[in-house]
């Protein structure tokens, strides 16, 4: 017998990385906007992520890459990005699907999401997250909730300072109208 269930968890991921695209978008047509700048974090082996030999052998499993001052041509798909950045001084093309991103964050808002890693949606241990609420052991924060990176997520841009950390929990129902 088929089981036949809503995956919340898919359409959540799915609206979220709409968000991804549509703030790329904007940043790809305007420019970034006062303070704004991003760290991107992406699954280095996942499908049709496009990064330099050099590159992916200095970081094989997963890199955090930043737009702020040094990123160039920019461009956004409906499935992917492409940019330019600086790495050692040497100006290097990447190419990233929306799916390869785990993370995303603009430190100057204090505003970040963590995505669903690429197929792992449908395996048994992420149906039981889905049970449970999406809830991410490894550091507390809810699946499909802001999230702000980790120390461990170093961004791969040489010259860039980490994010402030403020170790803030702000709940979205001190904003709702009552």
């Amino acid at each position: 017998m088929s089981r036949n269930v809503l995956r919340y968890d898919r359409l959540i991921d799915d609206a979220l990385r709409g968000v991804l695209r549509r703030v790329l978008t904007d940043a790809a047509t305007d420019g970034l906007p006062g303070n704004h700048h991003f760290y991107i974090t992406l699954k280095t082996t996942a499908d049709g992520v496009d990064i330099p030999d050099r590159l992916r052998a200095r970081y094989p499993e997963e890199m955090t890459i930043v737009l702020q001052h040094q990123f160039w041509g920019l461009e956004v798909e409906d499935a992917l990005f492409r940019v330019t950045l600086s790495f050692d001084k040497l100006h290097e093309r990447l190419t990233v699907p929306f799916g390869a991103v785990s993370m995303f964050a603009d430190p100057s808002v204090q505003f970040g999401l963590q995505f669903q890693p690429p197929g792992g949606a449908g395996d048994a241990a992420s149906e039981g997250k889905a049970a449970d609420g999406g809830a991410d052991p490894a550091n507390g924060a809810m699946r499909g909730k802001p999230a702000l990176p980790t120390a461990s997520s170093a961004p791969a841009e040489a010259g860039t300072p980490p994010p402030a950390e403020s170790g803030r929990v702000v709940a979205l129902d001190a904003f709702r109208k009552k």
